[in-house]
């Protein structure tokens, strides 16, 4: 069959509508107030000034958990995805580990602004972040079956786009509600930092809200016909082959190393960007807020706008453009002195961080096979987990060693930089 047949054939397959699609991208917006409001911004902020002894102490200790997290990530994420290439349903899956980081996340109420609650907070975050990545695993291996080939590139845009806002309207919500009200709303006591640590429920609520529609109205793969035990077996016996027949897929090989090193780069920006913006310019909650919302239009926008790029020149080129903007703003950042210029650079970096994003899981659902894409899937989200503690690992040594956050977070450019280098060799399907 021509590679055209092929592609006609998988569109028939997919009889997902507007509506199911819609619904689809929804689940960005619902889960994205998770990453930006406790993982990057708002709680990362609180635990740098109330739960840590110091600025250095705060980025060594986030940045260990955020690495155990990646580690479980890492080992849990293939596994999951072969079992349920076998089980063949991909919603329950998601379910699960949404409830798991929503249970979780919402603990974080119960951290007050005392040192001896930073192991819980550190705990709660690590196993929220784990599923929220989990989740994300079987939610992406949904994309080649719901969108048709030749939109494959703009539906996951609009997807991180709308995360993008998501994350947005979240914080703003955060501001106007939680954070800006003197004195607090609903009877908030702001000596024991309530109004910051109500973020946490607002996360709760919003994320199981708008999630709601990915589970109501987005069709599902059948069931593969396997038990739980078969599905087990079976899975875990075609991952044990898919490492050793890796070879064989050197094309997708090159891909998720290349991804996994800039990936890992622009992970640990995200991770010690709300703790580099209020060590290192002073930054409070309310700018670091106000930074954030900045960030997150700049980043949806260009999500948005490389969606219809990706598809016109390829997924490759759009991640080619997208890593070499961000290694170039992100030199310019660490080199500002001034808030004013650290909001202009980080904005007109932020145009660039969605496309890397987007582009990349349009091109795993582009080179996966289709018996396989929960594992590839899976795979995937190794590749952007695999060395993620590496990353915050690194920024944290050279920050100790030279006590200096600037120089610290310089090894994120270097990471993007062979990260870049390596996906070069990737060649995309036409």
């Amino acid at each position: 069959m021509s590679t055209a047949g092929v592609a006609a054939q998988a569109d028939a397959r997919r009889p997902a509508g507007k509506a199911a699609i819609a619904a689809w991208c929804f689940y960005d917006w619902a889960n994205s107030a998770f990453p930006t409001v406790v993982v990057t911004f708002v709680f990362a902020a609180y635990f740098e000034r109330a739960l840590a002894p110091t600025p250095e102490a705060a980025t060594s200790q986030w940045g260990t958990a955020i690495s155990i997290s990646a580690l479980a990530v890492a080992l849990l994420a293939p596994v999951f995805g072969a079992i349920a290439d076998k089980s063949g349903r991909r919603k329950p899956w998601v379910a699960l580990f949404t409830a798991i980081c929503l249970v979780t996340g919402a603990g974080l109420w119960t951290v007050e602004p005392s040192l001896d609650f930073a192991l819980r907070a550190l705990v709660l975050v690590a196993v929220a972040n784990a599923a929220f990545e989990l989740a994300h695993v079987f939610y992406n291996a949904m994309l080649p079956e719901i969108a048709p080939r030749h939109m494959m590139g703009r539906i996951s845009g609009w997807a991180w786009g709308l995360g993008y806002f998501g994350g947005l309207m979240s914080l703003v919500l955060c501001l106007l509600l939680l954070i800006w009200p003197d004195p607090p709303l609903f009877g908030l006591d702001p000596e024991m930092a309530e109004p910051v640590r109500a973020t946490a429920l607002l996360v709760t609520v919003w994320f199981f809200v708008f999630s709601l529609p990915l589970f109501l109205m987005t069709p599902d793969s059948p069931a593969g016909g396997y038990s739980v035990a078969g599905a087990v077996r079976e899975g875990l016996g075609q991952l044990v082959g898919t490492f050793v027949q890796l070879p064989r897929y050197a094309n997708i090989a090159w891909f998720l190393l290349g991804r996994m090193i800039y990936i890992d780069g622009l992970n640990t920006l995200f991770v010690f960007g709300g703790i580099y913006a209020a060590g290192r310019f002073g930054m409070d909650t309310e700018e670091i807020l106000i930074f954030a919302i900045l960030l997150n239009v700049t980043a949806g926008l260009g999500a948005f706008a490389f969606g219809w790029i990706d598809d016109w020149i390829g997924a490759k080129r759009t991640i080619v453009i997208s890593v070499t903007g961000l290694i170039a703003l992100g030199a310019a950042v660490l080199l500002v002195e001034t808030k004013l210029w650290f909001y202009i650079v980080g904005a007109a970096l932020g145009v660039f961080v969605g496309p890397a994003q987007s582009a990349s899981r349009s091109l795993m659902a582009r080179l996966a096979p289709e018996a396989m894409r929960n594992e590839m899937f899976g795979l995937y989200a190794f590749s952007g987990k695999a060395t993620a503690f590496l990353g915050p690992f690194v920024v944290t040594l050279l920050t100790a060693a030279t006590d200096n956050m600037r120089i610290g977070m310089s090894a994120i450019l270097v990471f993007l930089l062979v990260g870049l280098l390596i996906f070069l060799k990737v060649q995309e399907p036409k």
